[in-house]
């Protein structure tokens, strides 16, 4: 008994001295820590009564790139940024789903040329935009999505809406990066928004945890209900909790508001260099029947739109354009060429892909030629290379600007070079036929209600020169690609590579609000309308007049397509011929039917006429039929 209460007494004895050694330690690293903070505190001051906070800064940085507006469903961790930005004269336009403000975003940065930004509210408000982030990414748009976070000392403690949000955005954006410091802000802001544009251009992501927003007082009294006592700090543990959370908050804030530069910082973006140029001279001087195929990285600054299709013009070489490339030669050139392009780049003894990646829309590769040579231009090495393992190796491969090599190849060519003319307007002939064949299909009756290539060409029809078409669906909006032709540079918005759905709401928005003067025509598959349909009531509000033309024939017709010869079953592809001109009178809009015996042309400038005298948006839903039109067209 003795033995073992000797033991417990030395056990006992072990542990207070253990105590009062982590004790004495914790009492001494605390006053080194407060006194560290007051020496930090005068070489850094500390605006303790200022009202300024954290979003100030934000919005300042944004105001100084030339940012107009701001896209965003309003959420508590983000307010100061918004209302800092609406006092410096940034639109802020609050959406109906997350989703839709990244979708918005990426939509100005295309037509504008600009960095598009989206801010959101933190967990499920982020949740909610990994789509369109994802989309933004493989379209090489560069936008900025700013999300709020849990306090910096509540990360990771179970905190309202706190998630591991770096994990999610790393793999989808260029840059990414948590504020916690507010002194960091404008430096941190600057870099996202240069990297989001130079190079292959792409999203990036700011993490702004809400005590580095909002002002010093809310923060202060935030930090003292999580840490301190109402009668003030009495064990040595509570002093030194007291303590840490004092120099925490001066850390905070500490040099938050000293002058920084706020100006956008140079962006970069790989060049070719002369013998890449000369070497493309040679080869494209030699050819006989050239042909470009351009995809969206050729609209991207640092050129115009219109100084790449006056080189185009100048060397006359038939071209074939995807992304928002389309409408960049205007409704009728001679050297666009829209239909039969397998054929013709078969046939090609060069091929010169501006941008244009050999992925699942070039066949991997496999529809380039075996014989021919092959000059591939893109900013993305990756990309650049797609698939050359397998079914096609470029003659000459140039990581660069694919616009500025195409002015610098038509440069060095000048008058010298002129495209032989019978290769275009051999291309051009087959174009014409197969657009009279369409034309013949659009005549044809279909088991109920309307053609759809019927309302398509009659679409094509009234468009007006500055019209902005925004493509959201599959089957129908895959036959306007061969329909309906955009009028100039910059006025098609489809999704890109990633192929998604629910795009038509943000687009439209983004396009409307850089192109007021435009009549902004989103085409909807039944099944995609059903994504942002609410953002009715978003233009509804922000007075934004769009058209919307929904194609309706109560199916996902793109997979039933294939589903039903394949399997026997069209479960899951069945939808209903909704009246979905109610649901957009219901949002504030107008709504329009259109179905067989009604006419046509009268509705859809019906539609216009609202839309601008009116300037409401409206909704005309066309009950279609089904053709065989796009029979054999990728679903999968």
């Amino acid at each position: 008994m003795a033995d073992t209460l000797e033991w417990i007494f030395q056990e006992l004895l072990v542990q207070n001295v253990v105590l009062f050694l982590v004790g004495a330690i914790l009492f001494g690293a605390s006053l080194f820590v407060q006194k560290f903070g007051l020496v930090y505190q005068f070489f850094h001051k500390v605006e303790k009564e200022s009202k300024r906070h954290g979003g100030e800064l934000v919005a300042q940085v944004l105001k100084d790139h030339g940012t107009q507006f701001l896209f965003t469903l309003v959420g508590g961790h983000i307010s100061p940024i918004l209302v800092a930005a609406e006092k410096l004269g940034i639109r802020v336009v609050d959406t109906r789903h997350e989703v839709t403000t990244v979708f918005a975003a990426d939509a100005v940065a295309r037509l504008s040329g600009r960095i598009g930004v989206a801010a959101v509210t933190a967990g499920p408000g982020l949740t909610n935009t990994v789509t369109a982030v994802k989309n933004a990414q493989m379209a090489e748009s560069p936008i900025l999505l700013i999300g709020g976070a849990a306090p910096t000392l509540l990360k990771g403690r179970g905190a309202l809406q706190d998630i591991d949000q770096m994990s999610l955005f790393k793999p989808l954006c260029k840059f990414c990066a948590r504020v916690t410091r507010i002194r960091d802000i404008v430096p941190t802001v600057r870099q996202a928004i240069a990297c989001a544009q130079s190079g292959t251009p792409g999203p990036v992501f700011i993490e702004f945890p809400i005590d580095v927003l909002y002002p010093y007082d809310l923060v202060k009294r935030e930090l003292a209900s999580s840490g301190g006592s109402a009668t003030g700090p009495k064990s040595l543990q509570q002093r030194i909790v007291q303590w840490y959370l004092n120099n925490h908050l001066c850390n905070l804030f500490a040099g938050a508001f000293e002058p920084r530069d706020t100006s956008p910082i140079p962006i970069h973006f790989p060049r070719a260099s002369q013998d890449q140029i000369q070497s493309c001279i040679e080869l494209v001087s030699r050819a006989k029947k050239p042909v470009f195929v351009l995809g969206s990285q050729a609209t991207l600054p640092p050129v115009a739109a219109d100084d790449l299709r006056s080189a185009l013009e100048q060397m006359g070489i038939p071209c074939f354009l995807g992304g928002m490339c389309r409408g960049l030669l205007g409704r009728n050139s001679p050297i666009h060429i829209r239909q039969n392009r397998r054929a013709a780049l078969k046939e090609a003894d060069l091929v010169i892909l501006a941008g244009a990646v050999a992925d699942f829309r070039l066949g991997y590769g496999k529809v380039l030629p075996k014989r021919g040579k092959i000059i591939a231009v893109n900013r993305n090495k990756d990309q650049l290379y797609k698939n050359s393992d397998m079914f096609w190796r470029p003659t000459l491969a140039i990581q660069a600007d694919p616009a500025t090599v195409i002015l610098a190849i038509a440069e060095g060519l000048k008058e010298g070079f002129k495209c032989p003319k019978d290769w275009p307007e051999k291309l051009k002939k087959g174009d014409d036929e197969k657009e009279a064949t369409n034309l013949k299909k659009a005549e044809d009756s279909t088991d109920v209600h309307l053609n759809p290539l019927k309302v398509l060409h009659e679409l094509e029809d009234i468009l007006p020169e500055d019209s902005i078409l925004v493509a959201d669906g599959g089957d129908f909006v895959g036959s306007a690609a061969y329909i309906v032709r955009p009028r100039g540079p910059l006025r098609w918005l489809d999704p890109g590579a990633f192929g998604t759905l629910g795009v038509g709401g943000g687009f439209a928005l983004g396009a409307k609000l850089v192109r007021p003067e435009s009549e902004v025509w989103i085409i909807y598959g039944d099944g995609s309308l059903g994504y942002s349909v609410a953002e009715f009531d978003t233009f509804t509000r922000h007075k934004l007049p769009v058209i919307a033309l929904v194609g309706n024939d109560a199916c996902w017709t793109q997979i039933s397509r294939d589903q039903v010869p394949i399997f026997g079953s069209n479960v899951a592809c069945g939808l209903l011929f909704t009246e979905y001109e109610k649901v957009a009178i219901g949002y504030g809009g107008q709504g329009l039917p259109l179905g067989r015996g009604d006419d046509i042309r009268a509705t859809l400038t019906k539609a216009q006429e609202i839309c601008k005298e009116e300037e409401k948006p409206v909704l005309v839903n066309a009950l279609i039929g089904k053709t065989n039109f796009r029979e054999g067209s990728i679903s999968v």
